[in-house]
């Protein structure tokens, strides 16, 4: 028996309240970004993790009551990890009775041969991964590429390139591949990590552990992730504050030549839309919720 099928009614409920909340994100960000459009045929990738398995489930029911048409093929990359169950993936999707592909692809002796013990294996990996992917959703003939990324992700990239790269980069929600040929979109950019391992815990997804990157307890990513989970404990609002920021960006108060003009800025008699406001008061105050809803369509209404 699912753990959901042995809640109380008060957990039922809360258990609703999630559901609603993980599909009202989604369907924000699908419709903020437009990120699927009548007759899309998405390629969903799904690694087996409990993040790729919530947004499945959260577009399979978006499919249902969303006001344009769109199909779905899942894709699972076997990438031939010693133990690797691989008859967890085709047992859950033929229940689920949706179009699916397994690529059958030995990347993991590729990484494990040119990543020396103790390295991070996740860029190459990573890499191979897409070409892979790439590849496969040409064959298929899929419009969008569906990645698993949930906004915890987006921030520790922002917070990984800004420490160790240099950048002001984050994971963009949607996306053109390098050559050009595909457009890669995040469902999951508004919803957060906790929401999401406590739905996959509830529903009880056939969660399939990853060898190469899950070891590495080292990496950056898991300092960065342990230090923005610190943050949202200590300071409440804090993590929401952030990414908002990410979608509320001033150029001309960045130091970017390229994306802003500093050395064509002249003085003039009218008011200038990016001038400094040094000299007015300072208000750190957030944006309204009812504003920022307003400004989210939803591919489908949830409420």
């Amino acid at each position: 028996m699912k753990p959901v099928d042995s809640l109380t009614s008060k957990q039922k409920y809360s258990f609703n309240k999630l559901q609603k909340r993980l599909r009202r994100n989604a369907g924000k960000a699908i419709g903020d970004f437009n990120m699927i459009e009548q007759g899309d045929k998405v390629m969903v990738c799904l690694s087996g993790g409990k993040d790729s398995y919530t947004m499945l489930d959260i577009l399979l029911y978006l499919q249902r009551h969303a006001p344009i048409d769109f199909s779905i093929v899942a894709v699972n990359l076997d990438q031939k990890q010693p133990g690797f169950p691989e008859e967890v993936l085709p047992k859950y999707l033929s229940e689920l009775g949706i179009d699916y592909r397994i690529v059958e692809e030995d990347t993991y002796s590729i990484v494990t041969d040119k990543i020396p013990e103790g390295k991070t294996t996740c860029s190459l990996c990573s890499r191979l991964r897409r070409g892979i992917l790439y590849r496969t959703a040409k064959e298929l003939g899929a419009t969008k590429i569906a990645l698993g990324h949930h906004r915890d992700d987006m921030l520790e990239t922002l917070m990984l390139n800004m420490f160790h790269g240099g950048k002001m980069k984050a994971m963009p929600p949607k996306l053109i591949s390098d050559n050009g040929e595909h457009i890669v979109i995040r469902p999951l950019a508004y919803c957060t990590e906790k929401d999401i391992a406590r739905y996959a815990e509830l529903v009880d997804f056939p969660i399939i552990p990853c060898n190469l990157c899950g070891s590495q307890e080292n990496l950056q990513r898991q300092a960065v992730k342990a230090m923005l989970q610190q943050w949202d404990k200590q300071f409440p609002g804090r993590i929401e504050s952030m990414s908002r920021a990410i979608g509320n960006v001033a150029p001309s108060h960045l130091a970017d030549p390229r994306l802003y003009d500093f050395a064509g800025l002249k003085t003039q008699d009218t008011p200038f839309e990016d001038g400094d406001t040094g000299f007015d008061p300072v208000s750190f105050e957030s944006p309204s919720t009812a504003d920022s809803e307003q400004q989210r369509v939803p591919i489908v209404n949830l409420s």
